[in-house]
């Protein structure tokens, strides 16, 4: 990924080094289109197992311990992701590509997490699923560093939070795209599974040919040794305090989106009593009606955001939001009321997706040199939760004999905490 060939006449002719917009600039409204496809294509493909292809590939081969072996592949995948992406975002940084320093890990790691899904859906063990997974979690996460890295090295501070609002709605997007194609398509198992790792690999490819991607020369390059590589990991609270609360912020209110992501599968057939069968259908439509809000919310708000000068406010406010909304769910006596959950939650994502990444790129430290593997470490704050939070599932779980409404009343509170903590950050307003 990294070569010292940094000789433009060498690049072919669509490859070749555009210089970064300066700040005074700005992105047009094509590049953002492109871009937010490719980040909608790789939710689509990342997602749609998280949300429904593998809690059906578990309960396929292992219904007695679903629970469990779900927990398992969903631990540990999310622990890899937890180190993968900022090490991959501080190898994108390093990268002296005559294709610039983002477009390989676009295009690697679309490619990869295809191969990742692809065993996920021709294994006959739930050790094969997780092996798939493992794969998949890792080349996704280093595609996900190159993508955030794109906004603060294309994007100037004045278009930040509308462009991190319209970021914000691939994901949602990519949800009910991804939950459609799955439902769609369940009568064939590697269909499910690979038709989104596809649709991520136009995206990849698209945004690779249309991005004016930063360059770096080989005598540029970082040193990179054990202490870059813990660095990769590690951004000190006492320096950067505010960082740290936005980071702290994060983690909390994906503790919360982490619970109802992984269990909503399970908690339609174990809590509302819904037939297996059924969960694809049910879990597209709820994906349906929280997107729809969240698009709704993510585009007002980061537009908001900027015309008013504030993020903290938002950020704040919407955790709120998506707390009260695992409380809908956490009593829910229906998939009536559940739904109603859902669409709460969406108003609360969609209002911080929007601003919480336009907060934080213009908190982040050393941006100009290390930003792929700074937003890394903050992403650490997302994929984190996935890997602790099965296994704090499992016990509330166990602990209360099996009652979700418990397990979403704590998601709950997690939320609500995150809401607070973005409070003491001075920075930003």
């Amino acid at each position: 990924m990294t070569t010292s060939d940094d000789q433009p006449e060498a690049a072919p002719r669509a490859f070749r080094h555009v210089p970064r917009l300066p700040d005074v600039g700005g992105v047009g409204w094509n590049f953002v289109a492109i871009y937010a496809a490719a980040y909608t294509g790789m939710w689509m493909a990342l997602l749609s197992p998280v949300l429904v292809g593998l809690a059906m590939r578990v309960h396929a081969l292992d219904p007695v311990h679903a629970t469990g072996s779900l927990s398992l592949v969903m631990g540990v995948g999310a622990l890899l992701a937890l180190f993968g992406n900022p090490f991959f975002g501080q190898l994108s940084d390093r990268t002296t590509s005559r294709f610039g320093m983002r477009r390989p890990w676009l295009i690697a790691g679309a490619l990869g997490g295809a191969a990742g899904l692809a065993i996920v859906a021709r294994a006959a063990s739930v050790p094969q699923v997780l092996l798939g997974w493992c794969v998949a979690q890792l080349a996704y996460n280093a595609q996900l560093a190159a993508l955030v890295a794109i906004l603060s090295d294309q994007v100037p501070p004045r278009q930040r939070g509308t462009v991190s609002g319209i970021v914000g709605v691939s994901l949602p997007v990519g949800m009910v795209g991804g939950t459609w194609l799955v439902q769609a398509l369940s009568s064939s198992t590697q269909a499910m599974f690979l038709t989104p790792a596809a649709v991520a690999v136009a995206g990849a490819v698209g945004l690779a040919w249309a991005l004016p991607d930063r360059r770096l020369a080989a005598a540029q390059r970082p040193r990179y040794g054990l202490h870059e590589f813990l660095g990769s990991f590690w951004i000190s609270p006492s320096r950067f305090p505010d960082f740290g609360w936005v980071w702290c912020s994060r983690f909390l209110l994906f503790a919360g989106v982490s619970v109802l992501m992984t269990y909503q599968g399970l908690y339609l057939i174990h809590q509302l009593g819904r037939p297996p069968a059924e969960v694809p259908r049910l879990i597209f439509l709820s994906t349906l009606v929280q997107s729809g809000a969240v698009v709704v919310f993510s585009g007002v708000g980061g537009g908001l955001s900027d015309a008013v000068g504030r993020r903290k406010v938002f950020v704040f406010g919407a955790a709120l939001v998506y707390a009260l909304a695992l409380l809908v769910i956490a009593f829910a006596a229906s998939y009536a009321w559940f739904l109603a959950g859902m669409a709460i939650t969406g108003a609360g994502q969609g209002m911080y997706l929007a601003v919480d990444l336009a907060l934080v790129t213009d908190v982040l430290p050393d941006r100009e040199a290390h930003a792929a593997r700074n937003l890394g470490i903050f992403n650490i704050a997302t994929v984190m939760p996935q890997s602790l939070m099965p296994a704090v599932a499992s016990g509330v779980l166990a602990a209360s004999g099996g009652r979700y409404t418990v397990l979403f009343v704590v998601a709950a509170i997690l939320v609500a905490l995150g809401a607070w903590a973005i409070q003491p950050v001075r920075g930003v307003r």
